[in-house]
C-alpha cells in the first residue's frame, strides 16, 4: 500500500471516505465493514487517515482550512456538516435554488472555479489544502479533462481524496443495495473537518428513516415488490439512460421496496433502447428531472417528462404510463450520494406502499 502522509505519522485510520465504496463497500455485503470503520473517529480527533480506491493513504493532522470541491455533491455535504466556510471554490456549482433552505444561500457564497470540471491549472493554482473529488479516478470522470497526477497534487500542496460512494462505483464487485458507503463518506468528512458530531447527527437521521422503511416493507417478498424504472428525462429521450446496479439510485430503489428493472445491468449508468424498457414493462416510473431552481419550474419539467411518455408511441403502452404510476422525485437526491438519498427512500416507499406506515419525520 502506498502512502501519502502529510503532517503526521500516527493516525486514526478510517474505513469510510473513502474506503466504503470500493470492493464490497456499500453493496449487500459491505455495510458492516463500512460502519465499523466509520465509528472510530471522534470530533477533533487527529491525526486522521483516509484511504482511496487504490489503497493510497492521506493523513490529516488538523482540519483543512482551504477546500476545493469537484461539484455540488461534495459541496453540499460540507455545507450540511457546517464546514462550508472552509470551501474556497467549486466546480459544477449547484444552480440557484437547487439546494434546500439556508444551504442555497451559503452555496451562493462559494466561488465558482468552473461551471463544469475545474481546469487542471486552475485547480493546482487554487491554493487549496485539499481537493474533494467525486469523480472516477480517470480523466476527471470520463474524458471531461486531464486530471492532475498525484505527483502534481503533492507539488501544489493539495491533498486529493475521493468520495468513495460516487468515485469508486465502477470498482464495486456487487450491486449497491445499501447507503452504508454514503454514510461512511459523511462520517469520514466529518472526521477530516472536525465536524464529527454533526456527521453523526446526519447519519443517524438517515439510518432512522431507512430503518423505518425497511421495517415497514422489508418483509415483502421479492416477487411481490413493484418493478421500477428511473426515467432520466434530462439525459435525453432518443436513447434512455438506465441506472445500473452500481449506481446509488439502485440502493435507493431497493431500500424503498422496489425492483430496479435494470438491476442486472453492470456498472453505474448504461444507455439502453426503448425496446429494453418496453420488454421490462415497469410498474412505476420515476420522472427524474434535475432541479430547475423553483417549484413551478420543477413541476413544469415533471409535466413535460410525463407528457412525453404518454405521447410517445414507444412508451405510451407501458403499464406504468397507462395506469399513471409516476413519481415526481428529482434526479439529484436519487442519483447523487448524499443525505437526501434517505428522504428519497422514504418518498418512494410512501407512494408504492400507501397502506404501510413509514417514518413520518422531516424530509430534507
Amino acid at each position: 500500500m502506498r502512502s501519502r502522509v502529510w503532517w503526521g505519522t500516527t493516525a486514526v485510520v478510517l474505513g469510510g471516505l473513502l474506503v466504503a465504496g470500493c470492493g464490497d463497500g456499500g453493496g449487500s455485503g459491505g455495510g458492516d465493514e463500512a460502519s465499523a470503520g466509520a465509528e472510530k473517529p471522534a470530533t477533533g480527533d487527529y491525526p486522521v487517515t483516509v484511504t482511496d480506491c487504490t489503497g493510497a493513504e492521506t493523513t490529516f493532522s488538523e482540519a483543512p482550512e482551504k477546500i476545493v470541491t469537484s461539484n455540488a455533491s461534495s459541496l453540499e455535504l460540507l455545507l450540511r456538516l457546517g464546514a462550508g466556510d472552509k470551501v474556497l471554490g467549486t466546480g459544477f456549482p449547484p444552480g440557484k435554488g437547487t439546494l434546500p433552505g439556508e444551504l442555497d444561500a451559503r452555496a451562493r457564497k462559494v466561488k465558482v472555479l468552473a461551471q463544469s470540471v475545474i481546469p487542471k491549472e486552475k485547480l493546482l493554482g487554487s491554493g487549496a489544502d485539499v481537493y474533494i473529488d467525486t469523480f472516477a479516478s480517470m480523466n476527471m470522470g470520463g474524458g471531461m479533462g486531464d486530471a492532475p497526477t498525484e505527483e502534481e497534487y503533492k507539488a501544489a500542496g493539495i491533498k486529493h481524496i475521493y468520495l468513495k460512494s460516487t468515485a469508486c462505483a465502477a470498482r464495486n464487485k456487487s450491486a449497491l443495495t445499501e447507503l452504508s458507503a454514503v454514510e461512511a463518506d459523511i462520517t469520514s468528512l466529518g472526521a477530516v473537518t472536525g465536524t464529527s458530531a454533526k456527521a453523526k447527527e446526519l447519519v443517524d437521521g438517515m439510518k432512522e428513516k431507512v430503518g423505518a422503511v425497511r421495517k415497514a416493507v422489508g418483509e415483502t417478498a421479492e416477487d411481490e415488490r413493484p418493478t421500477y424504472f428511473f426515467f432520466d428525462y434530462d439525459a435525453g429521450t432518443k436513447q434512455p439512460t438506465a441506472v445500473c446496479k452500481r449506481q446509488v439510485a439502485n440502493a435507493v430503489i431497493t431500500l424503498a421496496g422496489a425492483r430496479n428493472v435494470f438491476a442486472d445491468c453492470d456498472g453505474d449508468y448504461k444507455q439502453v433502447g426503448w425496446e429494453d424498457v418496453i420488454s421490462r414493462n415497469p410498474d412505476w416510473i420515476q420522472l427524474g428531472v434535475r432541479n430547475r431552481g423553483s417549484e413551478a419550474a420543477n413541476e413544469k419539467a415533471f409535466d413535460e417528462a410525463r407528457k412525453w411518455l404518454e405521447s410517445n408511441s414507444a412508451t405510451k403502452g407501458l403499464k406504468a404510463v397507462r395506469e399513471g404510476h409516476f413519481l415526481r422525485i428529482g434526479s439529484e437526491q436519487t442519483t447523487i450520494a448524499g443525505v437526501e438519498n434517505a428522504d428519497t427512500v422514504q418518498k418512494i416507499a410512501k407512494t408504492l406502499y400507501p397502506g404501510k406506515t413509514v417514518y413520518p419525520g422531516k424530509v430534507g
